[in-house]
């Protein structure tokens, strides 16, 4: 498989790091993001210029790596580098190591994740949009942003009658191919009508899901206690996804909104999207053991 999507647009303007750098913090302002959060430019010279930008789920050594081997000079991450303060940078550290790196190659780094999660045109609505929901608004709502667009966490919309088997096959048709797949918990004969999805961990919203009639709630990262004793307790049905695959239908958007923004200005940029699966798992093995 292709680990690229790669497409240039522009008419000859130069584009800075410093120029995406506004950009995406006009569409998915820091102040937005939660308190916990580290997001915008981690590593870069701002009046450095770029020509070529590498999107990614994940800022690991295949995609700092992929980036520098493509000749980008900017890598967007959904994922911080770091969400703590550190002290040192010996590259004897595999964040270090990435460091180092990317300074050595001029190439600056990125990233934009809860104030993406939320934003219209982020990361929860690209998965809503993904999977075929109409009507959609927040599962929490945060805010609005300058042009009136509600903000939030998760996004609640609605399908055409179908039941929860068919449904679930349909958005592991949609997902993004990995290791993981995609989980069923839930009586798969049951009609779904209303669905909440979450990209990333979203066992937080469980409760939020039921209360605001959810007949299924798509979600990643689900553990066994908080999955086992909502499913005790009824509706909404689960599916599992994987943390990547959940957050990655956010980069077709991001890199349609830098193209038509490039070529809107005229900037001569090329925007590729990754397609790298960054999973931390690698493989499947369905376990097939008896119950001695």
């Amino acid at each position: 498989m292709d680990t690229v999507e790669t497409d240039a647009v522009g008419t000859g303007t130069t584009w800075t790091v410093g120029d995406v750098a506004a950009l995406m913090d006009t569409w998915y302002p820091p102040a937005t993001a939660e308190s916990w959060d580290r997001v915008g430019l981690v590593v870069g010279d701002p009046d450095r210029p770029v020509g070529r930008i590498l999107l990614a789920v994940d800022p690991v050594a295949a995609t700092v790596g992929q980036a520098v081997e493509t000749g980008a000079d900017m890598l967007v991450t959904h994922h911080p580098l770091y969400l703590r303060g550190t002290s040192f940078l010996p590259e004897s550290d595999p964040k270090g190591a990435l460091v180092a790196r990317l300074i050595r190659s001029g190439t600056a780094l990125l990233n934009a994740h809860t104030n993406a999660d939320i934003a219209h045109a982020g990361v929860a609505e690209a998965l809503a949009d993904l999977v075929g929901l109409t009507g959609t608004r927040p599962l929490e709502v945060t805010g609005e942003d300058a042009d009136g667009h509600p903000l939030g966490f998760g996004r609640i919309g609605c399908v055409a009658p179908q039941d929860l088997a068919t449904f679930a096959d349909h958005v592991a048709s949609v997902l993004p191919a990995g290791p993981h797949g995609l989980l069923v918990g839930g009586d798969e004969d049951a009609l779904v009508r209303t669905v909440a999805v979450s990209g990333g961990a979203g066992d937080h919203f469980l409760g939020l899901a039921r209360a605001e009639g959810a007949d299924v709630f798509l979600t990643a990262d689900l553990r066994h206690h908080p999955a086992s004793e909502h499913l005790e307790g009824g509706a909404p049905a689960l599916l599992c996804a994987s943390h990547w695959a959940s957050e990655w239908p956010w980069l077709p958007v991001l890199a349609r909104r830098l193209r038509a923004a490039a070529l809107a200005g005229g900037a001569t940029v090329e925007v590729e999207v990754s397609t790298m699966v960054t999973e931390p798992w690698t493989s499947h093995r369905p376990t097939t053991g008896g119950h001695r």
